[in-house]
């Protein structure tokens, strides 16, 4: 395992599963959490998050059976806002990551008067974020997160 095929998976996982807008591989769980998991070769992909508005979840990424990474991470549309809109336009921004920084979306995307914006620091071993979307220049959702390899000894 290497950081490089790491951050490919990582990247291939998120569009797969939230990033693609396929509500069908969404399992609720007893708990009221939202499950979707992806796999690829020897790389399992696990997202499980509470929400609605706010949210909040994590990420997990497991190597041959073992947790090798994580992200967490907490979001809000502020009240009053059309939530779809908000979210479809995540959806979109999030399916614009790029295998450099794969964790959520990336560094700017824009579509008519809407535009996301990601500012982080760090690599795949450690890093800290925060992500937000403005429609016609009024910043309408904020979320953040951090993660990074876990289980290295």
């Amino acid at each position: 395992m290497n950081n490089s095929e790491l951050k490919e998976f990582i990247l291939k996982a998120s569009r797969a599963t939230y990033a693609s807008g396929d509500s069908s591989m969404r399992i609720k769980q007893p708990d009221g959490s939202t499950t979707i998991n992806y796999s690829s070769g020897d790389y399992v992909y696990h997202d499980n998050y509470f929400g609605g508005e706010p949210y909040g979840g994590r990420e997990v990424v497991f190597y041959k059976n073992n947790p090798i990474w994580m992200m967490v991470y907490y979001g809000f549309v502020l009240p009053g806002m059309n939530n779809g809109e908000v979210y479809g336009f995540l959806t979109k921004a999030l399916s614009n990551s790029t295998v450099e920084m794969p964790y959520r979306g990336p560094e700017k995307y824009e579509e008519g008067e809407w535009i996301y914006e990601n500012n982080f620091s760090g690599d795949v071993e450690k890093f800290s974020g925060t992500e937000k979307i403005c429609k016609s220049g009024m910043c309408i959702y904020e979320a953040s997160y951090i993660g990074g390899a876990v289980d290295k000894k």
